[in-house]
């Protein structure tokens, strides 16, 4: 590699209180780090900003350690090896890790796993092939089990995890709800994703009564990637022996003033219902099956994606905020590099 190229990273320099700021984060010039006997340095393509990185902010126990303060924010993220001291990996190879933001990593070669191309764009190992793929694929079909007939709702249903989520339950044969924040990503899914119903959350007067127009027989599976008053009206439509995939809740990950809502015990009892948090590691020693039926899928033209890219290292923490505001259809991605 060019022994003059500089390295840019972003640090974690606050712990947000509420919304992040652009304050809580500080972009530092160094010099890139020279690779160790085994180890490779990896010049970042795409970076990839995900709502759970807005856990790891807060100093607190969760099921991956919290951010340090002062220290690079990791992520996903896929690049192009361009120097390389390890006999697994040559320069040009293009591989995936979970890696800094930053402009160049020098890892060891067990932290990276190298792509196929011939498959895929590389952006893709950061969606439908790579975290949230495989979070819709097992989260749905191990918790949320659907079958033939039955009725599914997805919340976040036009972002990274919820988009494949009702196009895997379609592909069993369940009838899909999906609810979003905006009148197009509702006709996304309805007209490009084959959705039978969606729901615009923002703009509805009554969410429960639309989702009982919905879903006239019953919701009997419900893959949450939001919490709060969304979640509060699905679960009131619970089916006997519904299950629940409890992927995420972004509507609470900013809240200074804690999350209260209805409480759903006695439904849950009524109903014999499961409600089970997962998170994709879960799942590690079966990633390769989950790869394996999204690529046929994929291949198969069953499973469509969609990217949200921003352009450019400097938009990064912009990228993330971004977020938080439902500004992306899909999987929100940083391009980094060619």
């Amino acid at each position: 590699m060019n022994q003059t190229a500089k390295n840019k990273q972003v640090l974690l320099i606050k712990r947000p209180e509420g919304l992040p700021a652009p304050s809580d984060f500080e972009f530092k010039e160094v010099e890139v780090q020279q690779p160790q006997e085994g180890q490779v340095v990896v010049k970042t393509l795409y970076l990839s900003v995900d709502p759970y990185m807005r856990g790891r902010m807060n100093d607190s126990k969760s099921y991956v350690p919290p951010y340090q303060l002062n220290d690079v924010i990791k992520g996903g993220a896929v690049g192009e090896i361009v120097e390389s001291k390890s006999d697994k990996y040559k320069e040009g190879d293009k591989v995936i890790g979970m890696l800094g933001w930053q402009l160049f990593n020098t890892v060891d070669d067990n932290k990276v796993t190298k792509i196929d191309e011939s498959i895929a764009p590389v952006s893709a190992y950061l969606s439908v092939l790579g975290l949230t793929g495989l979070t819709a694929y097992f989260g749905l079909l191990d918790i949320g089990q659907p079958k033939e007939g039955e009725t599914v709702v997805v919340s976040g249903a036009a972002g990274s995890v919820g988009m494949f989520v009702g196009q895997i339950a379609k592909i069993k044969g369940a009838r899909v709800v999906g609810i979003a924040g905006t009148d197009e990503k509702c006709n996304y899914l309805m007209q490009e994703l084959n959705f039978d119903a969606a729901i615009n959350y923002k703009t509805t007067e009554n969410i429960k009564q639309d989702l009982e127009k919905a879903c006239p027989s019953g919701v009997d599976v419900y893959f949450d990637n939001v919490g709060g008053p969304i979640s509060d009206a699905v679960m009131s439509l619970l089916n006997d022996h519904a299950r629940i995939p409890l992927c995420g809740a972004i509507s609470s990950y900013n809240s200074t003033d804690g999350d209260v809502g209805p409480r759903i015990q006695s439904q849950m009892i009524k109903t014999r219902s499961l409600l089970k948090g997962f998170v994709l590691s879960d799942y590690a020693d079966r990633q390769s099956e989950g790869l394996q039926e999204l690529g046929k899928w994929l291949s198969e033209g069953k499973l469509k994606y969609e990217e949200t890219v921003v352009d450019g290292f400097d938009n990064v923490v912009e990228a993330f905020l971004q977020l938080f505001k439902g500004a992306n259809l899909g999987k929100m991605l940083v391009k980094v590099s060619e």
